[in-house]
């Protein structure tokens, strides 16, 4: 209109403003002078540039009435609209979008920017979008999976941009249906249960992501009959914070974040609520950064171990137009809604993300999120976009008994004197050397080595390669010592089966054969494939031993239980053998007292064998106090036991203890009797003086 105006009454315009003009140089003459560069017009208008004392020149996108050499001081540069007025080189597969001195070539509704690709103007080329590709997750075998992808492939054959809207309907619908229903997916190994879930979870944010786009008006919310929430933005510009969300869950950011560099097309944020993804992540191990886990480690005095984190909140997926989220500063704050907790004194409430790994499975993680509060169950977190939730500890935090810590230390220093002892009388008595004897040696090295590097060691954390070298070692030396005590398992149920054999020759040469490669060579095998696949899951931040991430820990505890089931069994089969054999026996008092003391040799073989690990099962409910300290009283101290049951009580051992005590004593009694010769010698030379 000004234009118009301007060009219908010149010489009226200009007597009306030459005044102002005049006076805004008189006025402003000595504070323009110093910006405006010598030679030229101190006059020219917005988005100009000057030319000499007496003329301007518009800047590209913009013009004057007077031309494009302003002479006037009273002319404008004001934008030109290239859109309307057909000066643009937008492709025909966009539409064109008037901005301040430019323009836009955005893609129509329903098309997206083909990657990389500009025509020979150098402008955006667009296609008709499609529904992007999703594949089931390589290796995993599921029914159940299968049939919900044969399901997105058929969305994905009858898309149509103009229906994006029912088609993230249908698609949320077909989610929900398969984490209301699992079938076959509950069956999976936790790893795999695990990759399933992050596929799932960038898959749903790439496809909202695209089909966003195609979406008319500015927003969209939906919620599934299942409690399922979506809510989106979609903008060409936006300035300020945009907050979006329902009940579940809340999102402020800032919209520049959300958008990026997005070139052509509108930008979009938002914000998926999933309350059914609780179910396969509920098993989920929790990674907390270095520096909150020493902080809570130093807020309750005792290490984080062992603690089941709970999901208290649905999951939450931010999505953002801007994939380069990396490095974001401000973050996304997210307000999750939950059922309002009371903590207890030693219970804490973490946001954390979900953090796929590239070998398959997942685990919740803390780098990068931080807790701002929590009030009437709402919880606030800033952290970077991706899937998040709110985890709470559902028991107070484990702290470490000192009297417990105290029986350790001492059973196990009572352990290695005994099982020193014990393995210099299986090495130097020649009256016990036999194969069961090699068994209690091998044994009792293992066991020996294993509790040294145990007490001396296993707080050694502050070198990360030393303490995972620690750990290992510690792996290996335990497991062999458990081998071991299979291999004693195995010995002591064929020498009770063959009781009436009086030739044992066939299971000597059994198990010569079979005990050390079984003995050393399994433990080497299992930590040599633990320490080549996972080899940084070897140290904690509190303890040089194995982590309990992605089941890794099972590593050490599933030869251990299976092992303790077979000795178990093996002690119980040698039980009723030799229950059959006391039936048979007559009443001689001396055979029946020296089978009493083989039964109470098979008794203590229940500790030596390492059962009485299984306590540590039981250590749950009211019990599990009580359970903890005799789990810590007999396991700490089974070296005890073997050189109890395998030196004091045996004879043999006792008469060769004898001589050794009488050749110590008898070189003791002779240099004191010539010692005392001696001096009697010495004395008879002495002069008698009266």
């Amino acid at each position: 209109m000004r234009k118009r105006f301007l060009r219908l009454l010149p010489g009226l315009s200009v007597l009306l403003l030459l005044p102002l003009g005049a006076a805004a140089l008189s006025s402003g003459a000595s504070a323009s002078a110093a910006s405006v560069p010598p030679g030229c017009a101190p006059w020219c208008p917005q988005n100009s540039t000057c030319i000499n004392a007496t003329a301007c020149r518009c800047r590209p996108g913009f013009s004057s009435w007077s031309g494009e050499i302003i002479t006037n001081p009273a002319d404008s540069c004001d934008d030109v609209d290239e859109c309307s007025s057909g000066q643009h080189r937008c492709h025909n597969s966009t539409v064109c979008v008037n901005t301040m001195g430019s323009y836009r070539c955005c893609c129509r509704p329903g098309w997206t920017p083909l990657p990389g690709f500009r025509d020979n103007q150098n402008t955006t080329v667009c296609e008709e979008m499609s529904f992007p590709t999703w594949t089931p997750p390589p290796g995993i075998q599921s029914q159940s999976l299968s049939g919900f992808f044969e399901g997105v492939q058929d969305l994905r054959r009858h898309f149509k941009p103009a229906s994006a809207q029912n088609t993230v309907r249908d698609l949320i619908q077909s989610v929900d249906e398969l984490l209301k229903a699992p079938g076959d997916l509950e069956t999976l190994a936790l790893p795999d249960r695990h990759h399933t879930v992050t596929h799932l979870l960038s898959g749903l944010e790439e496809i909202l992501r695209t089909l966003a786009k195609a979406m008319p008006g500015a927003s969209f919310t939906y919620q599934s009959s299942e409690g399922t929430e979506l809510s989106l933005v979609i903008q060409e510009q936006g300035h300020g914070n945009v907050t979006l969300g329902q009940s579940h869950a809340r999102m402020v950011l800032d919209w520049a974040m959300a958008a990026g560099a997005v070139g052509s097309g509108p930008a979009v944020a938002g914000i998926l609520s999933s309350p059914n993804m609780q179910k396969p992540l509920a098993n989920a191990s929790l990674e907390l950064d270095p520096e909150r886990q020493a902080e809570l480690e130093e807020t309750h005095d005792s290490p984080l171990r062992g603690i089941q984190w709970r999901l208290l909140s649905a999951v939450k997926s931010v999505l953002l137009s801007n994939t380069n989220t990396t490095k974001l500063d401000p973050k996304v704050t997210v307000i999750f809604s939950h059922r309002p907790e009371t903590p207890g004194t030693r219970q804490e409430l973490i946001c954390a993300f979900w953090k796929g790994a590239g070998h398959g499975g997942g685990h919740w993680a803390t780098t990068g999120c931080r807790r701002l509060g929590s009030r009437n169950g709402n919880t606030t977190c800033l952290g970077l976009p991706g899937s998040m939730a709110s985890l709470v500890n559902p028991e107070d935090v484990e702290k470490e008994d000192p009297v417990l810590d105290v029986i350790t230390y001492v059973g196990l220093s009572l352990s290695l004197l005994c099982l020193l002892l014990a393995a210099l009388t299986f090495l130097l008595c020649r009256a016990i050397q036999n194969t069961s004897t090699s068994l209690h040696l091998q044994l009792s090295l293992c066991l020996f080595l294993a509790h040294l590097l145990f007490l001396t060691a296993i707080d050694r954390t502050e070198i990360k390669v030393l303490c995972a070298l620690i750990a290992g070692a510690l792996h290996y030396l335990y497991l062999a010592s458990f081998t071991w005590m299979l291999l004693e398992g195995l010995h002591l149920f064929l020498t009770a089966r063959n009781l009436t054999v009086v030739n044992y020759s066939s299971v000597s040469r059994f198990m010569k054969w079979l005990m050390f490669p079984v003995g050393y060579g399994v433990p080497a095998v299992i930590v040599a494939i633990s320490a080549a696949s996972r080899p940084h899951l070897y140290g904690t931040s509190t303890r040089c031993w194995l982590r309990s991430e992605s089941g890794f820990i099972w590593g050490f505890l599933g030869p251990v239980c299976a092992i303790c089931s077979v000795n178990l069994a093996f002690f119980l089969m040698t039980l009723w053998m030799l229950k059959s054999r006391l039936s048979s026996l007559n009443s001689d008092v001396s055979t029946l007292q020296d089978t009493r003391m083989l039964t109470f040799k098979a008794t203590a073989q229940l500790f030596i064998l390492g059962c009485t690990w299984c306590l540590g099962i039981l250590q749950v409910g009211p019990a599990a106090r009580v359970m903890a300290y005799l789990f810590t009283i007999i396991n700490s101290l089974q070296g005890v036991f073997i050189f109890l049951v395998y030196c004091l009580l045996r004879q043999q051992v006792r008469e060769q203890y004898g001589k050794w005590f009488k050749r110590v004593r008898k070189p003791k009694a002779e240099s004191e009797t010539f010692t005392l010769s001696s001096r009697a010698m010495s004395d008879a030379s002495k002069p008698i003086t009266v």
